[in-house]
């Protein structure tokens, strides 16, 4: 596999305004040095709470925020340099499937219109040529022909997240990424769109940033897995080391909060003492001391470096203690 994308020292920071002439007074420290690659063909999770950064990294990536600082290259062009032609034949090559299935569809255009729509922004092909690739494109997620003439309110969650999907693939991306793309819908229709976002990825060689605050979700689909607290990636590593073998704090909190799909089975639960700290106001250190059991003065005062674990080369961990902290656990 090759590598697709490659995100270095990712910043994205929002101006806070105030007084009357609107001047700038701080900062939103949304994503902070996030550094990741993506092969072609892999589908790279990424979880955390709200308000983690985690969307917002997504949205930098694709483009629709101007990242602040650091490099996105896509296939070795970084994307902060693309101007006007070169934006949007970018735009061609990587798409988002957003969270609300109804909020990101048109509520005055029909289907047929809704996936028509990128052949015409990228002038692609006459009316007909136009005309069987949506019909290709309804058939291809689930959706009959006779659908197309439908408005968006007429359908349910689940087929309006087959029509987000649809309308993403409909320039042949290679990159797209889902967005808390099934956190809207019912458990069983979850699975149905996973499921089918699996058989298009096989069809279609497609490459996903999956998002998502789920992680039994992120679990079932994902190659490798970005954990992120406050904006900064505190663990990252295959799928499976991260579900076995957690080596962050953080990470071992959120698995033990996840529920379990068998009422009989009683876990351990979780205990994190204290709220999130304002992505304005981040403390000193590691970002997560102020909730972290076993946080020592170095944590206060010293930010810990994503760095590799000596047993296992392709797990990263943002944590002064990992080794140690690997064997405790985060338990009430």
């Amino acid at each position: 596999m090759s590598k697709l994308l490659e995100v270095k020292d990712l910043n994205m920071h929002f101006p806070i305004r105030g007084g009357l002439l609107r001047r700038p007074i701080g900062n939103v420290y949304a994503v902070n040095d996030v550094s990741f690659s993506l092969q072609e063909g892999e589908t790279f999770g990424v979880v955390g709470e709200s308000g983690c950064g985690k969307s917002t990294l997504g949205r930098a990536i694709v483009r629709l925020y101007q990242p602040t600082s650091g490099q996105v290259l896509f296939e070795g062009k970084d994307i902060a340099d693309l101007k006007d032609k070169e934006l949007k034949e970018f735009r061609r090559q990587i798409q988002m499937v957003f969270q609300d299935p109804y909020a990101s569809l048109n509520p005055r255009m029909t289907i047929a219109d809704i996936l028509e729509e990128p052949f015409l922004l990228h002038g692609m092909g006459g009316p007909e040529e136009r005309r069987q690739k949506v019909d290709d494109l309804v058939k291809l997620v689930g959706l009959r022909q006779s659908d197309i003439n439908k408005f968006p309110h007429e359908f349910s969650g689940g087929q309006r997240q087959r029509i987000g999907i649809a309308r993403a693939l409909a320039l042949n991306p290679k990159l797209i990424v889902c967005d808390e793309a099934v956190s809207a819908l019912d458990v069983s229709i979850q699975a149905q769109i996973l499921n089918l976002l699996l058989d298009l990825q096989k069809q279609l060689k497609l490459t996903y940033i999956f998002i998502s605050h789920d992680l039994n979700v992120v679990r079932y689909i994902s190659d490798r897995v970005a954990v992120m607290y406050l904006g900064r990636v505190v663990e990252l590593a295959r799928s499976a080391d991260i579900y076995k073998n957690p080596s962050h704090p953080y990470t071992q909190a959120l698995l033990l909060s996840a529920p379990k799909p068998d009422p009989r089975q009683v876990g351990k639960i979780a205990v994190l003492e204290g709220d999130v700290p304002s992505p304005s106001r981040p403390p000193s250190g590691c970002a997560f001391h102020t909730r972290c059991p076993f946080a020592v003065d170095r944590c206060r005062s010293e930010r810990p470096v994503l760095r590799t674990l000596d047993a296992n080369a392709s797990h990263q961990v943002a944590c002064h203690f990992a080794e140690d902290i690997k064997k405790k656990e985060v338990l009430h």
